[in-house]
This record gives structure tokens, C-alpha cells and sequence, in this order.
């Protein structure tokens, strides 16, 4: 497995490079649920999932099990409440301590906040044989706009595992998202370049990229940017849109 490479759902149709591998104790588990809170659009704010059913990814779920997922959308400002815990507690199907349960949900929930975290997910978060409720896999993304308050997190940061193009363009300061198609984007302003990429879309086209070179780039910005662009083999023509306003 060392050094080769893994394709996933989730790492895209390249994969992604196997540096190290994690060995762990083999659990004795009897149950498998799945927990996650993201930051949700809708709801402008934390959103708690859950599942009685784990061990496998969201997507499956929400295909094969849509009627066992519950979402609660939590007040950033105060928290969950008990009975948002409670819900999601007894949405599980947790059959040890289930007030234990509800300390371990705040305690992630908590983790969440206090990390700056746009995700964690915890999959599975399972019983073991005595009802231990355990979170025997998890997955954890960062607020980049947070890095100055968790560097001792950021330092632990493996670019071999992200878009070298991505990390280009953050080293330029450049908010750069590659995507599949072949018409390469540079626009200044992230609500612009979402309407130009949907200009693209809309009339046939597939944008290679969402690039936001940010409202005061200098020259040197604009030719990374381009560097960027053009480094993907895939892109064939780019869409530059740039508003100047006094």
C-alpha cells in the first residue's frame, strides 16, 4: 500500500498518494452509527447528522437508508440544546449510557467550535460490546481563514494530499479550486467568478477552475494566476473578467 496510490469517491478519479499508513487496535464493535456536523448554508449555521446506520459513506446512506438520517441545525450562538442532544442521541439508537452519549456529541460539537472546523465527521461512531460508545474513525477539515489561531494544527499540514495547484495559488494569496472542465477562469471577486463559471456552464461550456485573484492583485498575482491556469493540461481557452470599480 506504501507508496502507491488510493481512489476513492472522495479523493477524485487521480487518488491520492499513500505516505504513511495508521495501524490500529482491533476493536470489538456491535454497532456502527454515523455522526458528522458541517457548516450548513441553509440553515446559516452548524448542522448535526445522524444516522443508526455507519461504516459507510453519507451518500450510500442518504441512497439506501434516507428515512434513518436526522439533521439538526444548531444556534451557533448558544449551542445544542439538551433536547437537539437528546434527538440526536436517540436518532442513533444508542443502546449503552445514553446521557455519556450526549457528553461525547457535545464534546465533538464543542470540538468543532473551538477548532475553527468546517467538518468533522465521525464514521463509524460505534458501541462496543459494554455500550462504549466509540468514535473508531473520524475525518476533520480546518477553517483556512483560521490558520493564525491553530498553527500547531496548519504545521501538521500534508500538501502531498491536496491539488499542487492549489497549493500554488495560496502560497499568491489566490482562492483557486480546480475542477474538470477545459475553459480556465481568473476573475477578481468570488460572487463574480461563481456568475461567470455559471455564464460558462449555461452555454455549454465546463469551467476548468474557480480562481479569485481578490480585489487589489498586483502583477505579480495576475501572472501566478495565469501560471496556474495554464499548467492544466485540460484547459484549452480562459475566461478573464475583472471589475474595476473607483
Amino acid at each position: 500500500m506504501l507508496g502507491g496510490t488510493l481512489v476513492t469517491k472522495q479523493s477524485g478519479a487521480a487518488g491520492k498518494p499513500v505516505n504513511t499508513v495508521l495501524l490500529a487496535k482491533k476493536m470489538d464493535l456491535a454497532k456502527e452509527f454515523y455522526f458528522a456536523i458541517f457548516m450548513d448554508r441553509a440553515s446559516g449555521g452548524p448542522l448535526i447528522i445522524a444516522c443508526s446506520e455507519g461504516g459507510t459513506s453519507i451518500e450510500d446512506l442518504a441512497e439506501s437508508s434516507p428515512e434513518k438520517i436526522i439533521k439538526v441545525p444548531v444556534n451557533i450562538t448558544i449551542g445544542p440544546t439538551d433536547e437537539q442532544i437528546e434527538t440526536v442521541v436517540n436518532g442513533l439508537g444508542v443502546s449503552g449510557d445514553k446521557e455519556s452519549a450526549g457528553d461525547q456529541i457535545r464534546a465533538l460539537y464543542n470540538l468543532f467550535v473551538d477548532k475553527d472546523c468546517t467538518m468533522v465527521e465521525v464514521n463509524p461512531l460505534a458501541e462496543d460490546t459494554d455500550g462504549n460508545l466509540i468514535a473508531a474513525d473520524a475525518k476533520i477539515g480546518f477553517d483556512d481563514n483560521a490558520e493564525f489561531r491553530h498553527k500547531d494544527i496548519f504545521d501538521q499540514r500534508d500538501h502531498t494530499q491536496e491539488d499542487p495547484r492549489e497549493v500554488a495559488a495560496a502560497k499568491w494569496d489566490l482562492n483557486y479550486i480546480g475542477l474538470d472542465g477545459n475553459i480556465g477562469c481568473m476573475v477578481n471577486g468570488a460572487g463574480l467568478a461563481m456568475s461567470t463559471m455559471d455564464i460558462i456552464s449555461l452555454n455549454g461550456g465546463s469551467p476548468a477552475n474557480f480562481l479569485d485573484v481578490g480585489g487589489g492583485a498586483k502583477v505579480e498575482q495576475i501572472k501566478a494566476a495565469f501560471e496556474i491556469i495554464t499548467s492544466d493540461p485540460a484547459v484549452k481557452a480562459i475566461w478573464s473578467t475583472s471589475l474595476v470599480a473607483l
